[in-house]
């Protein structure tokens, strides 16, 4: 069965593929240890073959904390006081050059420039200009690497969600989490590699979906799994009322040879793909319940964390999980908070918003360095795009709101591989344009796969006639950021 599946699915057999790999007994040995179960037989021949980067990677997993709505720079990150000394002046049109505008501002004549209502202050050895909106992220200032100069196409929400996510603005590509998954596959048997955390803030919300954890073409295997906040973490995960493990088993190993005979039939691989989620969904049921369960945290990490991450569903909470998921051995951890869209009333959504994501964004940061993981574990914190240095609307100083800007916005990093207490790119005094070391998004996931070992120019996977990968035809690793 173990040399049909290898002729089947790799056209080798395994004398070839230990030919090519130019391996003898010893490196055989080498490769069994970098790699658990690389040359295990069963069913798992597949997943065990995943797992190899292309190089030594820097970390071996993401948790990615995206700020869905797009949070405003010019409040958190990228202080710019010419704002505030020309406040309520037109924006030169030298400035703007005429660039796209939605169409929420495309009719308006002015263009009023405002000035943050919050004051910002240089923290740490860095200097890094933080807002006093995010008190515990100054705190840990000297861990960040902020990236000032990303930059998109696109300029409405979905399209840009989208391509954040997925390196594409269509759908039906597959996310950032699931080419991971794809690449190195799992590090624990019992768990995805890839897993979703929901949670919605207090400010002007955007909707998030399923195509945004996609698997798109590849196998759905790869595809994330999305955790609630009910009494069941994930869905349809527990037995049926009237059945016991024992009965559970039995069915599976049921299934499992009618699978296998479908597979012998027609060799469509979503078979063996089937066949591998039943059976992860089986070992899941011991994993999840006690991954999600916090009672046994520490006083010190809930005081870290705040009280709100004893509440399941909250940000807070699931930064808490964020941090288990990805201590167990999940390789992709990708949170969703919803909330950043302010067109209008900045000045009392955000403060809200920013008190829900700082603390525990912070706290993860710190949670991983006392535990040794955060040297392997890069955890990335943004949006979709930024916010235009201009009112939306009427100015008023004290309730202004900023539409989207794709030309220029800030992520920060941690962990993982990348430089600390550092800043790259920058952009000119007015926060609109990039004037050093811009980055695309092309360009950020090249970086990210690049931190895990991987090439992305070699992440392939071929559709429709096609090679595919996540960053499409573009993208550069910016390599300044990486330690």
């Amino acid at each position: 069965m173990k040399n049909e599946f290898l002729e089947n699915r790799f056209g080798i057999n395994r004398r070839h593929f230990l030919g090519k790999l130019s391996v003898g007994l010893g490196s055989a040995a080498l490769g069994s240890l970098l790699i658990p179960g690389l040359f295990k037989g069963g069913d798992d021949d597949l997943a065990s073959l995943a797992g190899i980067p292309h190089f030594a990677p820097k970390a071996k997993r993401v948790i990615y904390l995206f700020q869905n709505g797009a949070p405003s720079q010019l409040e958190s990150f990228d202080y710019k006081p010419m704002l505030n000394k020309m406040h309520g002046q037109d924006l030169p049109a030298s400035v703007r050059m005429g660039q796209r505008l939605t169409g929420m501002t495309s009719n308006q004549t002015k263009f009023p420039l405002v000035g943050s209502y919050f004051k910002f202050q240089q923290h740490g050895q860095s200097g890094a200009w933080i807002s006093e909106l995010f008190p515990h992220m100054a705190k840990i200032a000297d861990e960040l690497c902020f990236i000032k100069s990303m930059h998109t196409e696109a300029i409405n929400h979905d399209p840009a969600l989208t391509f954040m996510q997925t390196g594409a603005q269509q759908g039906n590509r597959p996310s950032m989490g699931a080419w991971l998954s794809y690449g190195l596959g799992s590090e624990n048997k019992n768990l995805p590699a890839f897993c979703v955390l929901l949670s919605r803030g207090r400010g002007n919300g955007q909707g998030v979906y399923s195509k945004l954890w996609t698997n798109g073409f590849l196998d759905s295997v790869h595809q994330g799994v999305q955790f609630s906040s009910g009494e069941e973490p994930v869905l349809y995960l527990n037995d049926p009322a009237g059945a016991d493990r024992i009965a559970r088993r039995k069915m599976l190993d049921k299934l499992a040879e009618l699978n296998t005979m479908g597979y012998e039939t027609f060799g469509d691989p979503e078979i063996q793909t089937r066949i591998q989620q039943y059976e992860m969904a089986y070992r899941m049921q011991t994993a999840v319940p006690e991954l999600s369960d916090v009672s046994k945290e520490p006083d010190h990490i809930i005081k870290m964390y705040g009280p709100e991450c004893l509440v399941p569903g909250t940000y807070a909470a699931n930064c808490l999980l964020a941090r288990k998921l990805s201590e167990s051995g999940v390789r992709f951890v990708q949170l969703y908070h919803q909330g950043w869209d302010q067109h209008g009333n900045l000045t009392g959504e955000m403060p809200l918003q920013a008190q829900d994501a700082d603390r525990s964004s912070a706290a993860l940061v710190m949670d991983l360095k006392q535990r040794g993981l955060l040297d392997e574990t890069l955890v990335i914190w943004g949006g979709e795009f930024g916010r235009t240095n201009y009112c939306q609307g009427n100015l008023d100083e004290k309730n202004y709101g900023r539409d989207h800007h794709p030309r220029c916005y800030t992520i920060w990093m941690a962990g993982g591989g990348v430089k600390k207490g550092m800043t790259y790119g920058e952009t000119d005094e007015f926060g609109y344009n990039i004037v050093k070391d811009p980055v695309h998004v092309n360009d950020f996931h090249a970086t990210v796969l690049n931190l895990l070992g991987l090439d992305h120019e070699k992440l392939t996977f071929k559709h429709l006639g096609r090679r595919y990968r996540l960053t499409d035809v573009a993208g550069k690793v910016i390599r300044p950021v990486i330690a």
